[in-house]
């Protein structure tokens, strides 16, 4: 291993984990994949000796990407460019900012997530509903609730829908509509295949907007898609969402839940669910409540998220009857 240059991604892995001690490295193995940790493994007891050259080369590369990263997380590529290019010119600049987009697959459209939602819809209200999908599904949930709530009903299911049902978007189309966008980012694009949308997007995106839109939505896509339909309004309000309930609404909520059913479902729930649920019940109902979780035992997974979904199911039938209300980032929670 003479030079910086002449050793492998793994190998440099490898050196900077030995670098940062066993202590770090292994705060470091808690977010990798089991066979990253093993090849990792393999390599570091194959590492029988680093140059102090070596060794602050290849820490130096590694903070040279992590500040890039900053920057670009703080103001997008281009400023990143400017601040590195004073830091380290022109030259490692452009290496740094090259290995990073080409690693850590920086987003397309970073420009657009920078823009005020207000101006974006301007700008994109008349395309063809495929290509506000695409763009919103690269914006954060909040700006493209925003978007979603602000386009014409007919608009809204169909954008929501084709969200939904995305999944790879060839390159080549991201960077057709970033040029349409006026990207700076377009030859920058990761030439993998983008994984984008999904039901999980849609999902954030109508836990945010106002409840009359989501209705809208979901009313729909029943129509057109019920098995879709289905498959999000599972996803949309799960139960550690219960703390998105007041103390009245709670109450409301367990007077419809079996003692049983609420017995099985805290088994399976954090101590943060498991609080404000006791703290809704008498005294002597939450001390059997506990009791009854106590002497059931090991109960399996799937009768736990069989329960929470029973109760799950009532929250969601109290809502749609008004009869209760669920915090959410729209404006119709506001209550006078």
């Amino acid at each position: 291993m003479a030079t910086k240059d002449s050793i492998t991604g793994l190998q440099k892995a490898a050196i900077l984990l030995i670098a940062l001690g066993p202590e770090k490295s292994a705060n470091i193995f808690k977010h990798l994949k089991e066979e990253e940790i093993e090849e990792l493994t393999l390599e570091i007891a194959n590492t029988r000796s680093i140059t102090p050259q070596v060794k602050e080369e290849v820490v130096t590369e590694f903070y040279d990407l992590c500040l890039a990263q900053q920057y670009i997380a703080e103001g997008g590529i281009t400023y990143a460019k400017e601040l590195l290019e004073k830091a380290l010119g022109s030259d490692k600049a452009m290496d740094v900012i090259g290995k990073l987009t080409a690693s850590l697959q920086v987003k397309p459209f970073e420009f657009v997530r920078k823009t005020d939602a207000s101006q974006l819809l301007n700008f994109i209200q008349d395309e063809h509903p495929q290509t506000i999908a695409l763009i919103l599904s690269y914006l954060s949930a909040q700006q493209a609730a925003l978007i979603v709530s602000a386009l014409p009903p007919d608009r809204q299911s169909d954008v929501a829908k084709r969200i939904a049902v995305m999944d790879r978007t060839s390159p080549d189309v991201i960077k057709e509509v970033e040029k349409v966008l006026e990207s700076k980012l377009a030859s920058l694009v990761n030439q993998d295949y983008t994984i984008i949308g999904g039901v999980d997007a849609v999902v954030e995106i109508l836990n945010t907007v106002d409840r009359g839109t989501e209705k809208h939505i979901m009313e729909t896509l029943e129509i057109e898609d019920p098995e879709l339909a289905d498959e999000i309004r599972k996803k949309m309000f799960v139960f550690e969402d219960i703390l998105l309930l007041d103390d009245r609404a709670i109450q409301r909520v367990l007077r419809e839940v079996e003692n049983s059913d609420l017995a099985i479902a805290l088994k399976g729930a954090n101590e943060e669910v498991q609080n404000a649920i006791f703290g809704n019940l008498s005294k002597r109902l939450a001390a059997m409540i506990k009791e009854d979780m106590e002497f059931m035992g090991p109960v399996r997974m799937k009768d736990v998220e069989e329960a929470q979904q029973k109760i799950v199911n009532i929250i969601r039938k109290l809502e749609d009857s008004a009869e209760i209300v669920i915090s959410r980032g729209g404006g119709d929670e506001i209550i006078v």
